[in-house]
């Protein structure tokens, strides 16, 4: 057996094959087999699949009349998801690494939507926002004040169903800040106090410097979350009313799925896939560089 592990030394490779194994077949292979349905023609059930070219990826940009609907939904998802639940994971994280009465509860209490399945979390916002029977209807309803369609209004259904998906990813934010408060240098911020730094420039010129790695983690995987957005909004209104919630990731399974044209499906996802690649990377490589600089 030692024999065997000295083998194995001269050639690490071998340690990498089992995790690189499972990564192309489950992750890899989707990927190009997905990109490669998206040039044919395929309802799912044939055992013949028509090459079409770029007849699928013509007909979702210049016919196809939600794609855009969706693309411009998944934006403004993205551009909020960008925003709010870090930033208010970042404040529950400075607010829960101070030593207060109940941190280690309050900091479990935030977290446990996380571990709450999308559907699931969707089920419950669809009660509350219910109309006529849910906890906000109640509410507004006791204080005397109009009760609104949540969720069957064009103009702000989007909204609301954002509102839900804040409060599922905010404790996974406050998690990875959580850790990454912890690496703060408590001699750096005694030396600012020393100076007479006050709380602000201390987290602007101190905090933020130490957590900028965390940052980067929290910014690309709140990125990467949004844009395959697909459960919450599939179990709060389906896409509706009238497509006004519709997400490109939510559209390629409609089309796969429901209208089983698995080639305009495919051309959906890696169009969601090129944009993920297209923001990702870049950023990546910006902010490594910025780490080896600084």
């Amino acid at each position: 057996m030692s024999a065997l592990f000295r083998k194995m030394e001269d050639r690490p490779w071998l340690f990498l094959a089992p995790a690189v194994i499972v990564y192309a077949v489950f992750a890899l292979w989707p990927m190009v087999d997905v990109t490669i349905v998206s040039f044919q023609k395929w309802n799912g059930l044939d055992a013949n699949r028509q090459f079409v070219g770029l007849a699928n990826y013509q007909y979702i940009f210049l016919q196809d009349p939600v794609f855009w609907t969706a693309f411009i939904n998944t934006v403004i998802w993205t551009f909020l998801s960008l925003i709010f639940p870090p930033a208010i994971g970042l404040a529950l994280a400075i607010g829960l690494n101070r030593e207060i009465a109940g941190r280690s509860a309050l900091r479990a209490v935030f977290y446990l939507p996380v571990i709450i399945a999308p559907i699931a979390v969707a089920t419950m916002w669809r009660w509350m926002y219910d109309p006529f029977f849910g906890l906000f209807a109640q509410t507004l309803t006791e204080w005397g004040l109009p009760v609104p369609d949540f969720l069957g209004q064009k103009d702000t259904a989007l909204y609301y169903v954002f509102v839900a998906y804040v409060w599922q990813q905010v404790g996974f934010s406050m998690v990875l800040f959580l850790a990454g408060l912890q690496s703060v240098d408590r001699s750096l911020v005694e030396a600012a106090q020393i100076d007479g730094a006050g709380r602000w420039k201390i987290f602007r010129h101190v905090t933020v410097p130490a957590i900028m790695p965390t940052i980067t983690i929290v910014l690309v995987l709140s990125l990467i979350h949004s844009l395959k957005a697909f459960d919450i909004v599939y179990g709060l209104t389906g896409g509706g009313p009238a497509q006004s919630t519709q997400m490109l990731a939510l559209w390629a399974f409609s089309q796969s799925m429901k209208a089983f044209d698995f080639g305009r499906g495919g051309a959906v996802s890696v169009v969601l896939l090129v944009i993920t690649v297209a923001i990702v990377i870049p950023y990546l490589r910006w902010s490594m560089s910025r780490e080896v600089h600084e």
